[in-house]
């Protein structure tokens, strides 16, 4: 966004999508949220542009629906790396029909159930890919998706299989691996009877497209959800898609799963933040460290 302009309908403008904190005010209509409760929310300034609604500020407009309680033993610090996350991570499973994600880009549609507060989750009896399984959007896509029973493959670097699979991943394997492709169609094949959903794409390069169409080629095709425009031309038996991380699908789940969730466990707060700083000033120096690339971590800035 502030590179290139995009979502930005006005400037001076306001970044940031996550936020953690307590609620100053709330709106005549508001029942779950009085002033002074702890939260976590999820902004919509990629949606509307306006300032009130970006997060990089003291004071940020949330939404209700986009909102839920954190739990007092969970410190703003680590909660604020949920939102932005968990949202994306709905829109990655349980968008029912394609929208638009940007002019002639549609979103994907895996029509896959909301997660749930059984442990375990009992099995839906399909398998989905998770490439990137090691990043915000990726680990959080794995927990939603293991807490809806689904099983889940991850790909991600060697030096974080354990937090994929912390995260939920049942096998993971390495990104820089030659043999990466015909491993995970093996680990797809001897899943059992399991249906193959597709694959979701968080890192969304060309290299790893490559990857995503070969294994979808020895697989019969399926979805390929991805966070960048998902490559021209794929075959007719690939679904392919980019997700547009702001959707009304998310309300439930923020409503009745977030917070009990959290406070079992089911939810995890990852991947662990990294502390920028505290205070405003410290805005850029974390949108440059972002930028340059971080791995099983999320920077947050403390206000």
């Amino acid at each position: 966004m502030q590179d290139s302009g995009v979502f930005v309908k006005q400037w001076p403008t306001i970044f940031g999508c996550d936020v953690a904190g307590e609620v100053f005010e709330v709106g005549p209509d508001v029942q779950r949220f009085k002033k002074g409760d702890r939260m976590i929310g999820h902004t919509v300034n990629l949606v509307s542009g306006s300032p009130q609604d970006g997060a990089f500020a003291l004071y940020t407009v949330i939404l209700a629906e986009k909102a839920a309680i954190l739990p007092s033993a969970i410190s703003f610090t680590d909660g604020v790396v949920v939102p932005f996350a968990l949202e994306a991570a709905v829109c990655v499973l349980s968008l029912k029909a394609p929208g638009v994600a940007m002019p002639g880009v549609s979103t994907p549609a895996l029509s896959l159930p909301y997660p749930s507060l059984q442990h375990p989750a009992p099995s839906l009896g399909k398998t989905l890919i998770v490439y990137g399984g090691s990043s915000s959007v990726g680990s959080m896509t794995t927990q939603l998706a293991a807490a809806t029973g689904i099983h889940v493959i991850s790909i991600a670097g060697a030096h974080n299989f354990g937090f994929s699979k912390r995260s939920g991943a049942t096998q993971v394997f390495d990104h820089k691996d030659p043999s990466v492709v015909d491993k995970v169609i093996e680990a797809v094949r001897e899943s059992g009877q399991r249906e193959f959903v597709g694959i979701f794409d968080a890192i969304a390069t060309p290299e790893t497209y490559e990857h995503d169409l070969a294994i979808l080629a020895k697989l019969g095709g399926g979805h390929l959800a991805s966070v960048h425009p998902p490559p021209a031309n794929v075959p007719a038996n690939v679904k392919a898609g980019m997700i547009f991380a702001v959707n009304d699908i998310a309300a439930p789940v923020w409503k009745d799963f977030v917070t009990p969730a959290l406070e079992t466990g089911k939810l995890q707060c990852l991947p662990p933040p990294t502390i920028v700083g505290k205070g405003l000033e410290h805005i850029q120096d974390a949108l440059k460290k972002s930028k340059a690339g971080v791995s099983a971590t999320k920077l947050v800035v403390e206000l």
